[in-house]
């Protein structure tokens, strides 16, 4: 890593997945004033500054100004936590009956580089245990119109959204729970007019180790 101030904040930024804007938005400060610390442009940041972006970036302010080298290695057994990229979390999505889709942001959630997602939406319920998914637990979603029979999805029903398998049958699809509680949804005819798949479950986050 190099040693200016800025090029330490611009790298420590990136690793983060984060954005100009999302630090600006964290030090109430422009993007353009977060742009010009990076490249050196302002010299001479201020300290609670420099402590506001320590703690972000989980580093000492010492380390941001150059005066301490990088971090020793992690200890045994211990694995670094991959790169990560901020995606919007839309609300809440049912994992039981379905209930209305608040399609206001709500927060933006790290979500490892390695994942392809465009939004994130909070489960309701436990019809999705059979698939690990459980109350409370965050669900990854790649934007697409359709999925391949039994992939889960998140799935909007006239105004209101659950996640579930998808299956298609000639004339009717299928929506099935992962939770024998719970009746498989089908629908058919002008029924299927109110469906649309939102995009496909392409990972998760749980609230259970």
């Amino acid at each position: 890593m190099e040693n200016s101030t800025g090029a330490r904040i611009r790298q420590l930024r990136q690793q983060k997945g984060l954005t100009l804007l999302d630090v600006a938005r964290q030090l109430g400060v422009r993007e353009a004033t977060v742009q010009r610390y990076e490249s050196g442009a302002i010299k001479n940041i201020k300290k609670e500054t420099i402590a506001a972006l320590a703690e972000l970036f989980d580093c000492s302010p010492e380390y941001l100004l150059g005066w301490q080298s990088a971090p020793s290695a992690l200890p045994a057994g211990c694995m670094p936590l991959p790169s990560t990229y901020p995606i919007p979390l839309l609300g809440t999505i049912a994992c039981g009956e379905p209930i209305l889709a608040q399609e206001n942001i709500e927060d933006q959630i790290p979500v490892p580089e390695f994942i392809h997602a465009d939004f994130a939406l909070r489960c309701k319920g436990d019809s999705m245990i059979g698939a690990r998914i459980r109350d409370g637990d965050v669900v990854y979603i790649r934007s697409q119109p359709d999925v391949e029979d039994g992939e889960i999805a998140a799935v909007l029903i006239g105004e209101e959204a659950t996640l579930k398998r998808v299956y298609k049958i000639p004339g009717r699809l299928q929506l099935r729970p992962e939770n024998p509680s719970y009746p498989v949804f089908e629908y058919a005819g002008s029924e299927l007019d109110e469906i649309r798949i939102l995009g496909k479950a392409v990972g998760f986050s749980s609230t259970v180790l």
